[in-house]
């Protein structure tokens, strides 16, 4: 059985630990607001740092959707997407979150459709989709982020459904580039 003072020391301890893993956090997404994007030196908005990620998302598959003009059918494995089923996949998402952020519902229940395999349409589809969704993303207000949302047969918010699949874009990111140096191409960023 604890006493006072130990309970009180574990608190403290739990307190500062949660404060230090949320300080580079909150340093970073200080570091990702634009110049003049929050007056009095605010911190960012979540919309804001939401919409910062999806432009560098855009940059990054859109430089790999260039890059890896070519290779678009190549895939490591049978069973395992090819490069363009990953752009492809990329571009449903994003419409389909936008579609789901600004309540115009996503193109066929936001399923695949007309695969895109060639590399200049594929680069303005990638830009495209993420154009609107980081305008989705910029005009949501606080209430909208909490507004219930139903995606992939879960309840969650808007900020929920935006940030789960933000995170997954990540992966997605991390799996096309090991497929571009896989295939021994730089990713246009790296030096």
């Amino acid at each position: 059985m604890m006493t006072k003072t130990a309970n009180r020391s574990a608190t403290i301890v739990l307190v500062l630990g949660a404060a230090l893993l949320a300080t580079p956090a909150i340093a970073q997404q200080r570091a990702t607001a634009s110049p003049g994007e929050q007056p009095g030196g605010q911190p960012p908005t979540i919309q804001t740092s939401l919409a910062n990620d999806v432009g560098t998302l855009a940059e990054k598959f859109t430089g790999l959707a260039r890059v890896m003009a070519g290779k678009y059918e190549w895939r490591p494995g049978p069973g395992v997407r090819s490069v363009a089923e990953v752009f492809n996949l990329i571009v449903m998402e994003n419409r389909m979150l936008a579609g789901l952020l600004t309540g115009a519902g996503s193109p066929e229940g936001g399923g695949g459709g007309n695969q895109v395999t060639d590399p200049a349409a594929m680069q303005e589809a990638l830009r495209t989709s993420y154009a609107a969704l980081k305008q989705a993303l910029s005009g949501l207000s606080d209430s909208d982020l909490k507004a219930n949302v139903k995606i992939f047969g879960r309840e969650t918010t808007k900020q929920g459904a935006a940030l789960m699949l933000i995170f997954d874009q990540h992966e997605h990111l991390g799996q096309s580039i090991a497929y571009a140096r896989t295939n021994s191409i730089v990713p246009p960023w790296s030096k």
